[in-house]
């Protein structure tokens, strides 16, 4: 049985909280879970990896409670977070805390391909 959930974010609409809570309350509830948790955001979804960019997305109208809490308690329940290299060199600004590193496309495609990992994509 696969142990490890690979979350690939990739065309969440970074400024829609409906796109984007699921995968990342999915991440939160499963490192909860004691699974291996990893988020790779890449194309449009790595904005998220940005300062000021989850802080602005509020989880649902009239909340306080945004898009970044929820990246920051999955962080905190596990779940390790990373940028793709390639969005990462194309964007300006300082990067969230919670962003363990950057990867290519090579680490992308042998952590989806290996048996040990169930992944999913947004």
């Amino acid at each position: 049985m696969p142990d490890k959930l690979l979350i690939i974010m990739s065309n969440s609409d970074p400024s829609s909280s409906c796109e984007l809570a699921p995968p990342l309350l999915q991440a939160s509830m499963a490192a909860t879970m004691e699974y291996d948790v990893e988020v790779i955001l890449t194309g449009r979804s790595s904005e998220l990896a940005r300062k000021g960019v989850a802080e602005r997305v509020a989880i649902q109208s009239g909340s306080s409670r945004t898009i970044y809490d929820v990246i920051r308690e999955a962080a905190d329940a596990g779940t390790v977070f990373k940028v793709c290299s390639t969005t990462l060199e194309a964007a300006e600004g300082e990067l969230i805390p919670e962003i363990r590193e950057a990867v290519g496309a090579a680490y992308l495609i042998s952590e989806a391909m290996d048996p040990d990992t169930v992944t999913f994509t947004y």
